[in-house]
Formats: structure tokens, C-alpha cells, sequence
């Protein structure tokens, strides 16, 4: 499933792939596969996630009913 409440929360902060990348420490294609639902994130990289964009974890990842 793709995430595009975390897409849309990074271009709300100006921030491209690589820029997000580089302030939480992965890489750009590990931020391309968790956007695009390919790649499913530890609890860890999740949390620095929400941080960096200032959103929680219920904002970025909880899957809707």
C-alpha cells in the first residue's frame, strides 16, 4: 500500500527523497520504497520519520479501516 500521507508530509516541508534521507540516515531508496509501499519500515525508522516532518506515527502510518 503506498504511503501518501507520508509523501504528501515531506513536500509539505520542502524536503525531496534525498534531503529527507540524509537528516534521518537511510537512504534515498529507502524512502522511494516506503512511499511507494514496497519496503515496510522499523518501528525505529518510523519514529525519526515522524519526527523529522513533525507528525506522529498515527498520521504516517496507521492504516485506515
Amino acid at each position: 500500500m503506498k504511503n501518501l500521507r507520508m509523501k504528501l508530509a515531506r513536500m509539505e516541508k520542502d524536503l525531496s527523497q534525498i534531503e529527507l534521507a540524509n537528516r534521518i540516515g537511510v537512504t534515498r531508496q529507502t524512502i522511494g520504497m516506503i512511499e511507494a509501499g514496497d519496503y515496510n519500515p522499523s518501528l525505529k525508522l518510523c519514529i525519526a520519520i515522524c519526527r523529522e516532518l513533525d507528525k506522529t506515527l498515527d498520521d504516517l502510518f496507521w492504516e485506515e479501516e
